[in-house]
């Protein structure tokens, strides 16, 4: 998949200027499955004639977001598709998108606002119900229902996040995993290095653990990295991701990763266009779209290597 660059970019897709549509696109930051996100909106993008693409990243910052958002309305976008990092924004983007009667298209996090979005404002995610249910029931397989957990969670304030780790929890809670015990649960916010450094925390206060499930892949290849330096086989501890990213599952395929689950981007970043053009042509567009998850593990790897981000 080619590579965005990210400064800003306009990527002119048609030759007739006179009916191109614009859509501006803010990205709470460029992790890499947001980066991957991102590519899927712009790739997708190429293929509709008329459309032009302007991107922008808030590097992690909410108020520039917010501005961000704020520009594509004084420049007189068609549509707006955002990716906020904390969904109790969502009433505020709402409110400046609707205020302007621009459709607002938010991708991957879920606002808060979801049941007052106005009827040109929708959401592109997937069901986060599945995500770390199918991840947790997994772990509780592979570990025939016994064992010690700790658990790396995202930003605390990111719908994913709580939804993620409430779904271990729940999983643990029934009758088939009940033999499950977290016996440590922090934020590494998204970050492998975070992950890292808990991960070596909790090695180092000597926490004794058999599996280790993660919010997303790289705080999962954070604890690999932690754990492989303190010289544990990884043959020993189960760890669980969710993405499919690239290096996720170069990880499985070398023996340190045993489950994470696909979270298409290309499929969001898709959906989100397709909503987005179906909106600026008054098009109706169910509030919610949810592109599914599924379960990546070492037995079905290979049908999952070409497609993945």
């Amino acid at each position: 998949m080619k590579t965005a660059t990210l400064a800003s970019i306009a990527l002119a897709i048609s030759i007739s200027a006179a009916h191109a549509q614009t859509i501006g696109v803010s990205m709470s930051d460029l992790d890499k499955f947001r980066t991957a996100l991102l590519n899927g909106v712009v790739s997708h993008g190429q293929t509709i004639s008329g459309l032009k693409l302007v991107t922008e990243s808030a590097k992690g910052d909410n108020e520039l977001q917010k501005k961000q958002v704020q520009q594509f309305v004084a420049d007189k976008v068609d549509a707006i598709i955002v990716a906020v990092s904390d969904g109790d924004l969502g009433p505020q983007m709402t409110k400046i998108a609707a205020d302007a009667g621009i459709p607002l298209i938010y991708i991957n996090n879920v606002p808060s606002n979801l049941m007052d979005l106005p009827d040109n404002q929708v959401v592109v995610a997937s069901n986060e119900k599945e995500s770390g249910t199918l991840e947790t029931k997994q772990v509780c397989t592979l570990l025939k229902g016994k064992g010690r957990v700790v658990v790396l969670m995202g930003e605390p304030f990111h719908a994913a996040a709580r939804a993620r780790t409430q779904d271990i929890s729940d999983v643990i809670a029934t009758p088939d995993c009940k033999g499950l015990q977290i016996v440590e649960r922090q934020a590494a916010y998204w970050s492998s290095d975070y992950a890292d450094q808990q991960m070596q925390e909790w090695l180092s206060a000597g926490v004794k653990f058999d599996a280790v499930i993660a919010n997303n892949d790289e705080m999962a290849l954070g604890a690999i990295r932690a754990m492989k330096r303190n010289n544990i086989p990884m043959k020993d501890v189960v760890v669980a991701g969710v993405d499919a990213t690239n290096d996720a599952l170069a990880a499985m395929v070398a023996g340190d990763l045993d489950v994470t689950i696909l979270q298409s981007a290309v499929g969001q970043g898709a959906a989100a266009v397709d909503a987005a053009v179906k909106l600026i042509r008054k098009e109706k567009v169910p509030r919610e779209n949810n592109v599914p998850f599924e379960l990546v593990t070492p037995e079905n790897i290979a049908t999952y290597l070409p497609k993945s981000q």
